[in-house]
């Protein structure tokens, strides 16, 4: 993963907030009137298509775990990376004239390309904000458990993503929520986890990132960031990034990519221990949901027994899509039901 990974989850954030399992979504040609009771708006918003289907991705400024999706449905090795190294495009049919695909592989996947930006406010800036922190939150857990397996050459590129990647990306968030500057404070660990990883201060500097982030996600009202139909929005994005990274860690039915392997690991962690959280208010607002989601988190976590990559895949990528829309379709149950006892 590289810079700019993660700027498309405003994408995904605004199809959550908007999105139910079954609805159709709405398009820039053909908006579809916001819910009284919802605080999320979207000033621009990507065409959507298919049943249930999520936002288009904007090969500008995705991050490349939504690249990765193309990547994996085409089967073509690091097709994320090279169509960042290909950026700007003018239109989709680009990916085309600079010879980054095939007409022919491009007509699979056109449905799901655009170009167009997506400027979100109100809940979806929250969702977008809360998740981006989470995926800085799953990069550090999976870098703790490999320095303390000393790895710390395994370590380090998750220590680097958060603030290579993320932090440019929420950093004008952080700003306006008034939130201490803590990039330095990522950057003085990455530096040292490179050139003295054996170093006691790891650990002190590894703890200051820790709480620097958590004290980011504080930002958000402890009432907001209680309430199960935001937390769910939050899991859901965190997911659906583990999701396209798993599916490009996989290749040939062997784990080909540890880097991605890993991230997705520390994404559906950090997303269990969000639900964790959440998980009595839902048990009683819908029994069954709840018991859907646990089950497939329960699932979802066998398929990374270690930080370190198994062998053999324990599960397909098609495996841990079907459990992660699971999630997703049985969050949505929730997230409705709360939005329609916010309108009574």
């Amino acid at each position: 993963m590289i810079k700019y990974r993660y700027i498309c989850l405003t994408v995904a954030a605004a199809a959550i907030v908007s999105l139910s399992s079954c609805n159709s979504t709405p398009t820039a040609e053909n908006p579809a009137t916001p819910s009284a009771n919802s605080s999320a708006q979207v000033a621009e918003t990507t065409t959507h298509s298919g049943h249930g289907s999520k936002a288009k991705i904007n090969i500008n400024t995705a991050i490349l775990s939504e690249l990765d999706k193309f990547e994996a449905q085409l089967g073509i090795p690091a097709l994320s990376n090279k169509i960042q190294a290909n950026r700007p495009y003018a239109n989709p049919e680009d990916l085309v004239s600079k010879k980054v695909i095939t007409q022919e592989q491009f007509d699979k996947i056109k449905d799901a390309v655009t170009v167009q930006e997506v400027v979100l406010t109100g809940q979806a800036k929250d969702v977008d904000y809360m998740t981006k922190l989470g995926l800085m939150k799953g990069h550090l857990l999976v870098a703790q458990e490999l320095l303390d397996k000393n790895q710390p050459k395994q370590a380090e590129p998750h220590i680097g993503h958060p603030v290579e990647e993320i932090y440019v990306d929420v950093e004008e968030q952080l700003n306006e929520r008034k939130v201490k500057e803590f990039k330095t404070t990522l950057v003085s660990l990455q530096d040292l986890v490179k050139s003295n990883p054996k170093n006691a201060k790891v650990k002190t500097d590894f703890t200051a990132s820790v709480q620097s982030v958590d004290g980011a996600i504080a930002a958000l009202p402890e009432a907001q960031r209680s309430k199960p139909g935001f937390v769910l929005q939050v899991i859901n994005g965190l997911l659906d990034a583990a999701n396209s990274e798993y599916g490009a860690a996989i290749a040939n039915g062997k784990i080909a990519a540890a880097i991605e392997y890993q991230d997705s690991r520390g994404f559906v962690i950090y997303a269990n221990d969000l639900y964790k959280g959440i998980t009595s208010q839902v048990a009683q607002a819908n029994p069954e949901a709840n018991k859907a989601i646990e089950a497939s988190f329960a699932d979802l976590l066998k398929v990374w027994p270690a930080a370190i990559p198994p062998a053999t895949p324990v599960k397909t990528p098609e495996d841990v899509t079907k459990l992660v829309k699971i999630i997703e379709q049985n969050s949505q149950k929730i997230i409705d039901k709360t939005s329609t006892q916010a309108q009574q």
